[in-house]
């Protein structure tokens, strides 16, 4: 991993554990700043997105793992209602899980430029992926899918509990 994608990862997990771990009022912010940071990153990130042989089969695979991260971020967080207002509690569970994504990922990358170089060009020689590219952007796409799954699931999840009425504040 060069050390762009070090800071990025770093950066990620940092952004995730401050902005999530502990509890927080949902506002629309909740919602609108992880779209738009997957929308930037993807733009930035993902352009031109590598499909050559099998490398989008790949780009699917690692984003519905990231979705399924995501979807399990979401499970982990808590919703509720405090002093009236709609409020998510995420924990050790939540941390967990961006550390095993982001702590794979890097050592994913680490391993596949080290001694698993010869390993990942087998695969790769094997099932049509073009090249580091393709696997740059798999990781992306996991990481981006994590981001996005969680803040729709959690999005679904505090629209119906807002629909319930809000128990009294004493």
């Amino acid at each position: 991993m060069s050390t762009t994608q070090w800071i990025l990862s770093i950066v990620l997990l940092a952004w995730a554990l401050l902005r999530n771990v502990g509890t927080r009022q949902v506002t629309r912010g909740t919602y609108l700043v992880p779209i738009a940071l997957v929308v930037v990153a993807a733009g930035f990130f993902l352009l031109p997105l590598p499909t050559a042989g099998n490398d989008l089969d790949l780009v699917v695979a690692f984003g519905a793992v990231g979705v399924l991260f995501g979807l399990a971020a979401s499970a982990v967080t808590r919703l509720g209602h405090r002093d009236g207002r709609l409020v998510a509690t995420a924990g050790a569970g939540f941390a967990s899980l961006w550390l095993v994504m982001i702590g794979g990922r890097i050592a994913f990358a680490e391993w596949a430029n080290g001694s698993g170089a010869r390993t990942v060009g087998a695969f790769s020689m094997d099932h049509a992926i073009t090249g580091a590219d393709a696997w740059t952007a798999a990781l992306v796409v996991m990481a981006l899918g994590m981001v996005l799954a969680r803040t729709v699931a959690l999005a679904l999840r505090a629209r119906r509990l807002q629909a319930q009425p809000a128990p009294a504040v004493a």
